[in-house]
């Protein structure tokens, strides 16, 4: 992982939690060939552990394969929740937590 490629370490996403894909806005250019082209997703891996899903995969340079970051997302369902995480690099640390029912009960309270 290189934070010369990143304008900020792990930034803040709020709720934003992405299962593929790259936050284009944090990427200054590849450290290692300085030149500032598609970001590629290499070595995508899924896995299932005890009902949580764990995707990873790295941030790769498209002109000299320099891995700029590792990507983590998580998602599993808690109690009646649906649960999200993201930690990378390039694209910042986020969770959100979205009710499974069609009415979440913590919005009702609310009210």
């Amino acid at each position: 992982m290189c934070n010369g490629c990143v304008q900020k370490e792990y930034p803040d996403r709020g709720n934003t939690c992405l299962e593929n894909g790259s936050f284009l806005m944090n990427y200054m250019g590849c450290a290692s060939c300085h030149q500032r082209d598609f970001v590629l997703i290499s070595n995508k891996t899924t896995e299932d552990e005890d009902g949580e899903e764990i995707v990873t995969y790295d941030h790769v340079c498209k002109n000299c394969d320099h891995v700029i970051a590792r990507h983590e997302y998580t998602f599993s369902v808690v109690d009646e929740y649906q649960e999200y995480t993201m930690l990378c690099m390039l694209c910042g640390k986020a969770e959100d937590s979205i009710s499974v029912l069609p009415d979440d009960p913590r919005q009702s309270a609310l009210f």
